[in-house]
């Protein structure tokens, strides 16, 4: 059969979320008691006044092709917001609705990417960067971060890894997998390498933007020589609980947002009607209304913390943003559980999910193959859970 199938698929590699996901649940379907810590998808419900204009929209016969960049009412609801949380400047014609974040990222790098341009991908980053990149015909190139710089990429990493080739660098703040957050002065800090370096574009995932614990976001784009060269990509899924909704969008100088709504309009065409008007009253609402999620997943960030620090061969940063932790397990490699050598991450995390059943992502799949993820997106009862299993399978 692989006979039939391109290069192109035969050389992606399968999201490892997912994978891992789907291995869990084949576990559950056979009666395990899988604690799941491998999605990143908030256990929350999307919230009701978010639901009632999904309803409205329903009622109001919102069932039409939509605008392959997305409803103008919606486009002008995250120019709002754009401004109110951002401090960006943006026109409609400069942002693009997709069919989530992710189809944002692949927009942008299959009109922006020639075969052999380079990516330059702080690590870790999140799983699908390097194989989006990889599909455009572009080449990632890793910059190794570690656990004593928070997994942040230094003014001196970046430089080094600038070459004539390097067309974009990718980065995600609040990050997923390691919760750091970029501050102001860090990005200013980068945003002045590049000033040497006039051809190199970026992208600045900020999807977890609102789940941030008290340091503040800052955008790339927010700085005058930097704006024309950075597209900003957010969305919905994380803040709002809508994962479901697929529902993200971006703002871009406009010949990239013109570029990616014709690319757009020959794969998927516009996003969801109903989706969109839900996520026009999700945006118009101030940040404060979804508040209480983020209080909860700071509190389950300390517990999960405070349980992780008591298992020998676990060792944490403090994450700022987002609902994951990523520690480094490396110090637990060679060693042998119940007979099972643990040779790697990934090793470690298959060996959690068959004895400890719980569910987690081996960092090779983010850039980094000393970590492991684990989602706090969950009940503080299964968190507790969850590492009591893995301090008992380690022991």
């Amino acid at each position: 059969m692989n006979q039939l199938l391109s290069e192109r698929i035969l050389n992606m590699a399968t999201s490892a979320t997912l994978a891992m996901a789907a291995k869990a649940r084949e576990l559950k379907a056979e009666g395990k008691d899988i604690i799941g810590l491998s999605l990143g998808e908030p256990d929350f419900n999307t919230p009701d006044f978010i639901k009632d204009a999904a309803k409205q929209a329903i009622d109001d016969n919102y069932n039409s092709y939509t605008p392959v960049d997305g409803y103008g009412e919606l486009k002008q609801a995250i120019i709002t917001k754009f401004k109110r949380d951002n401090k960006l400047s943006y026109k409609p014609s400069q942002i693009v609705v997709s069919t989530g974040a992710k189809q944002c990222l692949a927009n942008v790098a299959l009109v922006l990417l020639n075969k052999g341009d380079e990516v330059i991908l702080p690590c870790p980053y999140w799983v699908s960067y390097a194989d989006i990149v990889k599909l455009s015909e572009g080449t990632a190139v890793e910059v190794k971060t570690s656990i004593e710089t928070d997994f942040k990429m230094t003014p001196a990493q970046l430089e080094s890894a600038i070459t004539s080739n390097t067309k974009m660098i990718w980065f995600s703040s609040p990050c997923n997998p390691s919760g750091s957050v970029y501050s102001e002065q860090e990005l200013r800090a980068l945003a002045d390498v590049l000033q040497k370096h006039p051809k190199i574009y970026v992208v600045s995932d900020e999807i977890y933007e609102h789940i941030n614990y008290g340091s503040g976001h800052a955008s790339m784009a927010q700085f005058e020589d930097m704006y024309d060269r950075t597209i900003t990509v957010n969305g919905v899924s994380k803040a709002f609980a809508m994962t479901g909704w697929r529902i993200g969008y971006l703002g871009a100088p406009e010949a990239i947002a013109r570029a990616c709504n014709k690319m757009q309009g020959q794969i998927t065409s516009g996003a969801n009607c109903i989706a969109q008007r839900a996520v026009i009253t999700a945006l118009e609402a101030p940040p404060s209304k979804v508040q209480y999620m983020i209080d909860e997943f700071k509190a389950r960030r300390d517990l999960v913390l405070n349980l992780l620090s008591e298992i020998e061969g676990f060792s944490c940063n403090v994450p700022q943003g987002a609902f994951y932790v990523f520690p480094d397990v490396s110090s637990l490699f060679g060693k042998t559980f119940n007979g099972v050598i643990i040779n790697n991450a990934t090793d470690l995390s298959l060996f959690l999910l068959e004895e400890a059943l719980v569910a987690t992502v081996t960092g090779d799949a983010f850039g980094n193959p000393n970590c492991i993820r684990i989602s706090y997106a969950a009940s503080q009862k299964k968190i507790k859970e969850a590492v009591e299993r893995i301090r008992k399978s380690l022991s």
